[in-house]
C-alpha cells in the first residue's frame, strides 16, 4: 500500500458541511400510459460533515444509487434542495472537486488502464506532467501492475481489476469529496481489504467519503456515521454507538479458579479442562468481584452489542414486515 497522494486542501477545513440535503425526493412516471408513479427517494434529509466517512445502507431497490445520482446532478430531484461543498446541487463548478465510482462503471475497453486514466485526467484538464506522476501512484494504491496497465486493454481485465481501475479514476483529480457506489463489488477478500485500506487512507487525509455497501463488516470498520434507507425513506442515521448502543453484556474467558462459585452465574457457560468461558448480563464491577473472589484468571473480556448486520435485518423487517424487497 502506497503513501497517501496529497494532503487535504485548505477548503476542506471550511465550516460548511460537505453534503447537506433537505426533503430530497425523486419520482418517475412509468408504464405504457405513463400513469404509474414510482418514488425511489422520498423526503430524504441528511448532513455529512467535511472529513467524515458516511455509509448509506439499505436493501436492493431502497434508493441508495438514486440518492447518489441526485447529489451528483446525474438526475434532477423532483423536489427538495441541497448543497455539495457549500454549492447548490447541480452546480457544475463543484465537479472539479468530486470523484465518483459508479456501481457498474463503463470503460472504453479498447484502451489500456494507463490510457483510460490519462483520458480521465485530461477531462479534468490536468497537465501531462502531473498525470505522469499521479497515474503510477494511483496504480500502486489500487494494486494494479504498471506493466499490465500500460500493455493490456481493459477488455482483458477481470471484474476485480476493472473495479480497481474505476477506483483510480475516481481519485485522478485528487477530489475533496468521493462518492463510491458499492466499491467492494466483484472483489476477492484481498481486493476488499485493499479497497478498505484505500478508503481509510482517504479518511486520514481529511477527505469526505460517501459510499453505499452491502458488506456491513467493512462499513463498521470504515464509517464515522451510517444511514439506513428503506423504501426510499431514510429511517435511521447516526454513529454506530448511537444506533447499536452499548448494552451491559459481556463475554468473558479465563482459566483456573473455583469454577463452582461462578459457573451458575454465567450464561452459556463452557468448561474445557481448566479453561472456561461464558456471558455476563450484570455490571462489570460485580463480575470482576465474583471472579476475583473465586481466584479465577481472566484472559479475555469484551462488551457485547448487537452487530450492524443484526440491526440492519431488524430494521428492514420492522419497516417492511419481513417481506422481500423488490429490485
Amino acid at each position: 500500500m502506497s503513501e497517501t497522494l496529497a494532503p487535504p486542501t485548505e477548503s476542506a477545513h471550511k465550516t460548511e458541511p460537505a453534503i447537506a440535503i433537505t426533503g430530497l425526493t425523486k419520482t418517475y412516471r412509468t408504464g405504457f400510459w405513463m400513469n404509474k408513479v414510482v418514488s425511489p427517494l422520498k423526503d430524504c434529509s441528511l448532513t455529512v460533515a467535511r472529513g467524515e466517512t458516511f455509509g448509506l445502507l439499505g436493501p436492493n431497490g431502497a434508493g441508495k444509487t438514486t440518492t447518489i445520482k441526485c447529489l451528483l446532478g446525474i438526475v434532477d430531484p423532483t423536489s427538495g434542495s441541497g448543497t455539495l461543498l457549500g454549492r447548490p446541487l447541480g452546480d457544475r463548478s463543484i465537479k472539479q472537486q468530486v470523484g465518483y465510482l459508479p456501481e457498474n462503471p463503463y470503460f472504453y475497453d479498447y484502451l489500456t488502464a494507463w490510457e483510460f486514466l490519462h483520458f480521465a485526467g485530461k477531462v479534468f484538464r490536468l497537465p501531462d506532467r502531473l498525470l505522469q506522476e499521479r497515474i503510477p501512484q494511483l496504480l500502486e494504491l489500487v494494486g494494479l501492475s504498471i506493466d499490465t496497465a500500460r500493455k493490456k486493454q481493459l477488455r482483458t481485465y477481470s471484474k476485480g481489476m476493472l473495479q480497481r481501475t474505476g477506483m483510480a479514476q475516481a481519485l485522478i483529480n485528487d477530489p475533496e469529496l468521493v462518492f463510491l457506489d458499492e466499491p467492494m463489488s466483484g472483489l476477492d477478500p484481498m481486493g476488499r481489504y485493499q479497497m478498505r485500506e484505500i478508503i481509510l487512507s482517504l479518511k486520514q487525509q481529511g477527505k469526505t467519503v460517501f459510499f453505499n455497501s452491502h458488506i456491513l463488516g467493512d462499513v463498521e470498520v470504515i464509517c464515522n456515521r451510517v444511514g439506513l434507507i428503506i423504501g426510499g425513506k431514510l429511517v435511521q442515521q447516526g454513529t454506530l454507538d448511537e444506533l447499536l448502543g452499548q448494552t451491559e453484556s459481556y463475554r468473558v474467558q479465563g482459566h483456573d479458579g473455583d469454577v463452582n462459585q461462578f459457573r451458575e452465574r454465567l450464561q452459556h457457560f463452557h468448561l474445557q479442562g481448566s479453561h472456561w468461558s461464558g456471558e455476563w448480563g450484570g455490571s462489570l464491577s460485580e463480575l470482576l468481584g465474583i471472579l476475583n473472589q473465586a481466584g479465577a484468571v481472566v484472559t479475555d473480556l469484551h462488551l457485547q452489542r448487537q452487530s450492524l448486520e443484526e440491526y440492519f435485518v431488524d430494521q428492514v423487517r420492522a419497516v417492511e414486515g419481513d417481506h422481500p424487497v423488490s429490485t
